[in-house]
């Protein structure tokens, strides 16, 4: 009797303990689980960040320029390459052509509107930005005309709103400065918040705009 006795309280111990072992398994492997969930969430968490990181302001920024001859294109796409911007170029309805850029020829088209005010209206094939409210930076650019910004911007400045938004003017032109382009812009729009502007010259150097947007400290 005693032998079975002891018999059947071991078999007990044993019965105890692998259940003990197997209620400690379970709650190591639950908790094991919920470490690698933990982790996955903070790499994939750190990963999105080292992603915006990589792109600059991607999202953020809206790089808006007229080109009459491709020179303020060109910067405008340095400074999109620099921010992770987005690019929308201002396209009049009727193109301007080399005979109407002739600004020596005082019967060209740019030299007309510049004499008559009532034609510098230039109607733009869209004014409109998908996402607008989505930018809290805006870079417009445009070249020089008879020292303000070429007319064709005036449009979609009139007809956008950028309360809340910093405004960065930049120019392009062989030899005229800034002047009063960028305040003669904040005027019409009458809403943002608009710095002072930045005139590169005609073939701008990429280091030379890149070196400018460092500096902007976006």
């Amino acid at each position: 009797m005693k032998a079975g006795r002891w018999i059947s309280l071991i078999l007990a111990g044993v019965t105890a303990v692998s259940l003990l072992a197997g209620c400690g398994a379970g709650t190591e492997d639950s908790q094991d689980s919920s470490a690698q969930t933990a982790q996955e969430d903070t790499d994939t968490q750190a990963a999105e960040e080292e992603t915006d990181e990589g792109t600059g302001t991607s999202g953020n920024v809206l790089v808006v320029y007229y080109s009459a001859t491709g020179n303020t294109e060109e910067v405008a796409n340095y400074i999109a390459d620099a921010t992770g911007g987005d690019l929308f170029e201002l396209e009049p309805s009727e193109p301007y052509t080399s005979d109407d850029l002739d600004w020596t020829n005082d019967e060209s088209r740019v030299s007309r509107e510049y004499a008559d005010e009532s034609l510098r209206n230039v109607e733009l094939v869209s004014t409109s930005v998908d996402n607008w409210d989505s930018y809290g930076t805006v870079f417009i650019g445009y070249p020089i005309w008879w020292g303000i910004a070429a007319w064709p911007v005036d449009s979609f400045v009139e007809n956008n709103d950028f309360t809340g938004k910093t405004v960065i003017p930049f120019a392009t032109s062989a030899s005229s400065g800034m002047g009063e382009s960028g305040q003669l812009l904040a005027d019409l729009a009458g809403t943002g918040d608009w710095q002072e502007g930045q005139r590169f010259r005609s073939g701008a150097d990429e280091a030379d705009v890149q070196e400018w947007v460092n500096g902007l400290g976006l």
